[in-house]
């Protein structure tokens, strides 16, 4: 089985909190009630004092299905994400998560041992998506050979397709150039995924902060300084972010029968208005709150209007991987309480997706349900 190309990996919704280096040498040793006057920024993890309502909301007031998961081995240097499935069964049935999609499953025999190990073996529990190869597109004939690719995914069972953000960022094809997501190659290929019942989960660019420069000013500093390589702010290597956000909705316009997924509400959870403008430009266009409760718990009546006006386009998944009854429990309390100035990554002394809390959503019933599930079971053809 040929392998995917390298390239930057994924970052978990929330990564393990990070160790700061050392103090520089001759730096003041702190003490009990007095602010040493050299104290890094980095080292600064204030405890908030604020008396606020705490919900625990344990289990999802309607059977869940995650959207968007990793179960697979490809981002873990062989290893599985979740290397004991009954555990993982065990924190699902207990936080009522009826369903996850795994994203994992790549192509041929690393498809075939993702649907062994999950869909097979615990059928309707989990449901494996394919990707595609885009580094065939570097070789003669790559767009036929990621097609007939597809066409064998479907045919051993695959249940969609993921799109990763490699695709406009790190992809080339025979001429040394950047394939992105409206690259004919591309429109055409994801079209033939529509022709074969497969959605596609596609996931574009990264947070708005990541194509800023890595300064003073960046709302992600944190991230970025312990993880350089998610910088994608060097002009002459990266399409602009705008530029990302304008090839997902030409592809996504010109693929109508097709219907897709767009990972991380849309790919752009920093400007809900653009979501709202895309998703009135294309039908056929859903979005999965994966991985963005702390953009979204910033701006929690926008995003609870969004939902209202959009009930049937929102959908709920984690990017939690691996899936822990702790962050399950998060999400649930955002969509379903009006709890304010909550964490959103228990555990990580210092926010791994910005120095701030969150608040929720309380969502009215009958929309937790299509968010939850209904809205994922008809794009999932669940019935």
């Amino acid at each position: 089985m040929s392998q995917p190309p390298p390239s930057p990996r994924p970052q978990p919704a929330h990564p393990r909190p990070t160790t700061s280096a050392p103090a520089p040498a001759g730096s003041g040793e702190r003490t009990r009630g007095r602010l040493p006057s050299d104290l890094r920024v980095a080292d600064w993890a204030p405890r908030s004092r604020l008396a606020a309502t705490t919900t625990t909301v344990g289990r999802a007031a309607v059977p869940a299905i995650d959207v968007h998961n990793h179960l697979g081995r490809w981002l873990t240097d062989g290893q599985w994400c979740t290397p004991d499935v009954d555990a993982l069964l065990a924190t699902m049935d207990a936080a009522g998560v009826e369903t996850v999609v795994n994203l994992d499953g790549l192509w041929g025999g690393e498809l075939e041992a993702n649907l062994d190990r999950y869909d097979r073996a615990h059928p309707g529990r989990f449901l494996t998506f394919c990707q595609v190869e885009w580094a065939l597109l570097a070789q003669p004939d790559g767009e036929r050979r990621a097609q007939e690719q597809l066409r064998d995914s479907a045919r051993r069972g695959a249940r969609g397709v993921k799109v990763w953000k490699d695709l406009g960022l790190h992809v080339r094809d025979e001429t040394g150039a950047l394939v992105l997501p409206d690259d004919p190659r591309v429109v055409r290929t994801l079209a033939l995924a529509g022709e074969l019942g497969l959605p596609v989960l596609i996931h574009v660019a990264d947070p708005k902060a990541f194509f800023d420069p890595v300064d003073e000013h960046n709302e992600r500093l944190d991230e970025l300084l312990a993880v350089p390589e998610w910088s994608f702010a060097d002009r002459d290597r990266f399409p602009t972010f705008e530029r990302l956000l304008e090839a997902l909705q030409a592809l996504v316009t010109a693929t109508p029968g097709t219907r897709y997924i767009g990972a991380h509400v849309g790919c752009v959870a920093e400007d809900l208005d653009h979501v709202e403008r895309l998703l009135d430009a294309a039908p056929n266009l859903v979005v999965d709150i994966a991985g963005r409760l702390a953009e979204l718990g910033r701006q929690p009546r926008r995003f609870r209007r969004l939902v209202l006006d959009h009930p049937d386009r929102v959908l709920f998944g984690t990017d939690a991987y691996p899936l822990t009854a702790e962050q399950l429990e998060v999400h649930l309390r955002f969509l379903e309480t009006a709890d304010e100035a909550f964490d959103y990554a228990p555990g990580c002394a210092v926010p791994p997706q910005g120095r701030w809390t969150i608040s929720g959503v309380h969502l009215p019933g009958e929309v937790l349900r299509a968010v939850y599930r209904d809205n994922a079971r008809r794009v999932l053809g669940l019935g």
